[in-house]
């Protein structure tokens, strides 16, 4: 068994930590940081499922260091062949945030050497290291003086789900797109609108969600070369999501957006996962969307911010047909991440629940108006 992390954003632990238990596991939680114990399946699953989490990781130790010394020690008393291969190659990241050991570049050079030195003596090898094998990345994140050295298992972020072909100038991360839905509890029962859809990551992220496709399904993990994993785990694994998938139901999902360029990148986004005949996309200004009357509806979206000068009255119209949409239909349930902080004052209207989120660097807070449940049939 390892000790294992899944990393997000602040804000979205409580939604990872959920994605964690829902796939069988015990968290918890710490800032960015939701801990939980499991095997090589473990691994493989929570990579190939998890649709809000940035990474996997084991955790190989933690401890108190204050001086090089020491960091020196305790990382090369770590079990590092339990892991690392003999021709393993390890390349090591560092952090430091206030902490005694502050220089980077210093504690990523001797965690190198003490692991060079473990290895060294538990292959029994003289000389250098080949380092010619599976790559094993490495980090030494040290807060408050306490350490703590990880391998990362899925090599380039879980947000890099292999169907984006094509992006506009800030796009939305697809982990992020996928709390979003997550965080509005839409799970493909009614109709979902994204009006500001860009290159389409929210709406594609919705059908996945609501056809429950692995996220993870249509790309390698850099831990499928090492020899702790079991053989074909990941492709048996991949077998059996391809099973859990339910490719017919019917979702329907509305994506729009001003730009006809980017609708284009995102129909093209859309048929390379292999959802372009299911999502409706359309060339359309937001000041002229029109919602279906006595039925619930989800708009999810990722407006512009407006916080370019020239932007700002055009957005600021922009939230304001929201409200009138708001007011016109009480069972529409509208749910915004902007930065805007007047967002609230220009819709007219006090949201039902708020969060901080990230949207990168920038600060934004997600809007969320719960719209009337419709009426139960007797």
């Amino acid at each position: 068994m390892y000790k294992l992390l899944a990393v997000c954003p602040m804000g979205l632990e409580s939604i990872v930590a959920k994605e964690v238990q829902e796939l069988g596991y015990e968290t918890t939680v710490e800032n960015g940081k939701i801990f939980f114990e499991g095997d090589e399946t473990a691994i493989v699953k929570c990579n190939l499922w998890l649709r809000t989490a940035d990474r996997v990781k084991i955790v190989v130790g933690e401890f108190t260091a204050t001086t090089f010394d020491n960091l020196f020690e305790q990382t090369k008393a770590l079990p590092w062949e339990a892991i690392i291969a003999e021709d393993g190659n390890f390349p090591v990241q560092g952090k430091s945030v206030k902490s005694v050991l502050y220089s980077v570049p210093d504690c990523q050079a001797i965690v190198k050497k003490a692991i060079v030195e473990r290895l060294k003596v538990a292959y029994q090898t003289r000389g250098w290291l080949s380092e010619i094998g599976a790559k094993y990345p490495i980090e030494v994140s040290i807060l408050k003086d306490k350490a703590l050295l990880t391998i990362d298992t899925s090599g380039s972020g879980l947000n890099k789900r292999g169907y984006r072909l094509a992006q506009g100038e800030a796009p939305i991360k697809e982990t992020l797109a996928a709390s979003l839905i997550k965080l509005a509890n839409w799970t493909g029962d009614t109709p979902l609108i994204d009006p500001f859809c860009g290159s389409g990551t929210i709406a594609i992220e919705a059908c996945l969600i609501a056809q429950n496709i692995a996220p993870g399904f249509n790309r390698d993990f850099v831990s499928e070369s090492w020899d702790i994993m079991p053989n074909d785990l990941y492709n048996q694994m991949r077998d059996e999501a391809d099973q859990a998938a339910d490719y017919d139901r019917e979702v329907e999902v509305l994506a729009s957006d001003i730009d006809p360029d980017m609708v284009e990148i995102a129909k093209r986004n859309a048929d390379e996962v292999g959802l372009g005949d299911i999502i409706k996309f359309s060339v359309k200004d937001v000041n002229t969307l029109t919602v279906e009357a006595n039925r619930a509806i989800a708009l999810i979206g990722n407006p512009p911010y407006g916080e370019r000068i020239g932007d700002r009255e055009e957005v600021e119209e922009m939230y304001k047909y929201i409200g009138t949409l708001m007011k016109q239909h009480a069972q529409l349930s509208t749910y915004i991440l902007t930065s805007n902080k007047e967002f609230e004052y220009l819709v007219d209207k006090k949201a039902t629940k708020r969060r901080k989120l990230f949207n990168g660097y920038i600060e934004c807070t997600y809007y969320q108006y719960w719209g009337e449940k419709t009426p139960k049939k007797s």
